[in-house]
């Protein structure tokens, strides 16, 4: 029984090294994507539904954000994050969104939150999943 919990030992403390000196292999496949709020574009519209006041940040290019956009939405094209960022309020529930890849978005929702926002949402399915669902739009040019 001895020899058994020294293998036990042995395989913990293997396991414990190689997560120190290789912490890349024990987060393989974990990315940015996992430590980010995702709010599901059903629930952000069950949240406008039920009159909660959500800030809304298109990151899709500038002249994508003229044509149509969510209701009452703010344009920061996802490029220009870093040097806009103080123009997305710290207080109430924000939610980004664009039409890009899902690590591009998570990047940025990260980079905020290293700048002390802790009331960032990523809508993963995107300005087009959004439209797909028929949910509402404007069009009016801004």
């Amino acid at each position: 029984m001895k020899s058994g919990r020294k293998i036990k030992f042995s395989f913990s403390l293997f396991l414990f090294l190689l997560g120190c000196l290789f912490p890349v292999a024990v987060f393989a496949g974990h990315g940015v994507e996992d430590t980010i709020d995702t709010l599901p574009a059903e629930r952000v519209k069950q949240l406008m539904d039920a009159g909660e006041k959500l800030v809304f940040i298109d990151m899709r290019p500038a002249k994508e954000y003229q044509q149509n956009r969510l209701p009452g939405a703010r344009s920061l094209p996802i490029a220009e994050v870093a040097n806009r960022f103080s123009e997305i309020p710290k207080a109430g529930r924000v939610v980004l969104y664009c039409d890009c890849k899902t690590y591009d978005i998570a990047d940025r929702a990260v980079f905020l939150e290293y700048r002390g926002y802790r009331n960032i949402f990523v809508m993963p399915e995107g300005y087009s999943g959004w439209v797909k669902r028929g949910y509402p739009i404007e069009t009016k040019p801004r």
